[in-house]
């Protein structure tokens, strides 16, 4: 599946390169202006430093949450019902795509990075932290493709998947620590993000990548393995509905 994954992308990088267009403008317009502001308590760190994982997170969950649509375009031209007649488990399709779908992510990560250190994002300097924000995100990004195939085992409809794909995406953007503290957070938006996994993947990668602070990184990697698990398994019961 990844393999498949990479030709297609060798084939049409387009969608890469303008997926990255959004997350750069946070990071070079909002950032700054948010910067000039001061309203943010980060704790020391420049305010584009802090959003920098957060806008890298939500880049690559974006990719791994509409990847279900491409699933509901491969159901109607047929070529599903071709990969369920192999001898290849249901769970291993999902797990397969899901992870199709991380490796898609990372090349949002060598777009939005480099980028981000040419505007004047600090980063830590340990190749090995950065190997694990990768692993991290790339890890992430198949829990998050799971959901997509499970939405997509749902709807019949490509407008019915984009609609739901934009309802799951900026509700759990909002609710972790993307653009904010959590401790800034209304109380009930608060109790949200203790249970939003896109929260935890954030507080690694910030960890990793911008603070050097990794005395959270157990439970965040914890989460996200649980979350995974827990998300693979619940596609891999639905796949079928997607040709049904």
């Amino acid at each position: 599946m990844i393999e498949l994954e990479l030709r297609r992308l060798k084939h049409d990088r387009t969608e890469i390169y303008f997926r990255a267009v959004q997350p750069l403008l946070w990071l070079i317009i909002y950032g700054p202006v948010m910067s000039s502001v001061r309203a943010i308590p980060t704790e020391g760190v420049p305010y584009t430093d802090f959003i920098t994982p957060g806008i890298l997170v939500q880049s690559t969950t974006f990719v791994s949450i509409f990847y279900g649509l491409m699933m509901v375009w491969e159901r109607d031209m047929g070529i599903l019902k071709r990969l369920l007649v192999t001898p290849a488990s249901r769970h291993s399709i999902v797990i397969g795509r899901a992870m199709a779908s991380g490796v898609r992510s990372l090349f949002q990560v060598f777009i939005i990075v480099p980028i981000a250190y040419i505007i004047g994002v600090r980063f830590v300097s340990n190749p090995f932290y950065f190997l694990l924000a990768i692993t991290v995100i790339f890890l992430s990004s198949g829990g998050f493709a799971s959901v997509s195939i499970l939405v997509a085992s749902f709807m019949k409809t490509r407008e019915r998947f984009m609609g739901i794909g934009q309802a799951i995406i900026m509700p759990l953007f909002f609710a972790s620590s993307a653009l904010y503290p959590v401790e800034l957070m209304p109380p009930i938006v608060k109790e949200i993000s203790i249970i939003n996994p896109l929260t935890y993947v954030v507080d690694a990668v910030r960890g990793l990548l911008i603070t050097g602070n990794i005395s959270h990184l157990g439970i965040d990697m914890a989460v996200i393995f649980l979350f995974d698990v827990v998300m693979f398994v619940i596609s891999s019961l639905s796949f079928r509905r997607i040709i049904e």
